[in-house]
């Protein structure tokens, strides 16, 4: 593999964890994941994707073996649907990685999207310092059929919240200003309640760099209602389950 090759699969790293870590559902199998990939795409002198690409493909190829199957949506669809909403590729990009023609790509994605109907419902706890941005998330979630916990605009009021309330999901924004940290309060609350976690941040590549614990499921800020959708989709049913 060529020096350019390989700054470019390490420049993809990022994203290949927060894809990962939503596919598997847990940080640390989505990280073994992509130390896996990595390892033998570095070793392929044949590779013909983008860096990027190859290595969502070879991370479903992975995830395919070690994966049980689900009810609801197949491994393919749900690797669809994180490509095209939270990874942000296009339909085109993402038949690639998995080795697919666009128009079968399409059909699946299709099927996968009108799963999405059928969420299992969960009430979520927003934590976000923006009042105006925290009425823009908490008319997504609702959208997506989920009812609000309570919204918390400092991690005083998150950690209140969570005690009263006991949410089935956590959206929280990673900064809250002057009223604390968003990851902070998550870490706070996970001391007494266990929930998933879904955090909103403008930095993404700031919480996967796979050296330390971090976040399973991470969405960009500004985010499309779809990709809240997904995550909540994998966050609330777990991923697909473990062999």
């Amino acid at each position: 593999m060529t020096d350019t090759a390989r700054q470019e699969l390490i420049a993809a790293l990022p994203y290949a964890r927060r894809f990962a870590r939503a596919l598997a559902g847990d940080q640390a199998q989505g990280d073994r994941l992509v130390a896996g990939a990595l390892k033998e795409l570095l070793a392929d002198e044949k590779a013909n994707l983008p860096a990027r690409l190859a290595l969502y493909g070879k991370l479903v190829q992975e995830f395919s073996q070690k994966s049980a199957s689900h009810t609801g949506m197949t491994l393919t669809q749900r690797a669809l649907l994180l490509l095209t909403s939270l990874e942000e590729q296009s339909l085109s990009s993402a038949a690639r990685a998995l080795s697919m023609s666009e128009d079968e790509a399409a059909g699946e994605l299709g099927i996968a999207r009108q799963a999405l109907q059928g969420i299992a419902q969960t009430s979520v706890l927003i934590i976000e310092d923006e009042p105006i941005i925290a009425m823009d998330i908490q008319d997504l979630v609702e959208r997506c059929g989920h009812k609000i916990a309570g919204v918390a605009h400092t991690e005083a009021d998150a950690v209140k919240l969570a005690a009263e309330t006991k949410p089935g999901l956590i959206l929280a924004d990673i900064n809250l200003g002057g009223g604390g940290d968003g990851m902070h309060a998550v870490g706070r609350i996970l001391k007494t309640h266990e929930t998933p976690v879904i955090f909103v941040t403008a930095y993404p590549e700031r919480l996967l760099t796979g050296e330390a614990h971090e976040p399973s499921f991470v969405i960009t800020k500004p985010f499309e209602p779809l990709a809240l959708a997904v995550a909540t989709y994998q966050a609330v049913t777990g991923g697909v389950a473990p062999v």
